[in-house]
């Protein structure tokens, strides 16, 4: 019986030992792999936020330009993003909306006179390179402290 426990010399193969130990390396590389891949993800998120905010931007300046007397769309002292989008959408300045890739959402304020407007989005990453360059106070009702990345004309 303990001859066929034992190895013999001439027989190849790994014992339990090393198999475990492989499997556990590979099991600490996979997950530094998906912890890594998860912070790639908020980071490509947080960019598409940011170019919403610009693509949305730009389609509010083309509206403005054929809409002076009126101004910007809605009405001051509240989210108005539905009431945008619907009057970029349908004037043709912008093909569809974008809705933020995460659990979060935008918002869309509107200065009394419709003559200035707010565009905001939060980011995921309080140290994007992004949050440098955008408001960081409360502006017509939005509070665009960080990490929140708000746009204005």
């Amino acid at each position: 019986m303990l001859q066929y426990l034992k190895r013999s010399r001439g027989q190849k193969g790994f014992t339990l030992i090393e198999l475990l130990v492989v499997i556990a390396i590979i099991g600490i590389l996979a997950t530094i792999v998906l912890v890594s891949l998860n912070t790639a993800r908020s980071k490509a998120r947080d960019t598409r936020r940011v170019s919403d905010m610009r693509q949305v931007a730009l389609a509010l300046e083309m509206y403005y330009d054929d809409n002076t007397s009126t101004g910007y769309p809605g009405t001051a002292a509240s989210n108005q993003w539905s009431v945008m989008e619907t009057a970029i959408e349908a004037g043709g300045y912008i093909s569809s909306i974008p809705g933020d890739p995460g659990t979060g959402s935008y918002e869309y304020w509107v200065a009394s006179g419709n003559q200035g407007y707010v565009l905001k989005g939060t980011l995921e990453n309080a140290t994007n390179a992004a949050l440098d360059d955008d408001l960081d106070a409360t502006v017509l009702g939005a509070a665009c402290a960080d990490p929140a990345y708000c746009v204005s004309p």
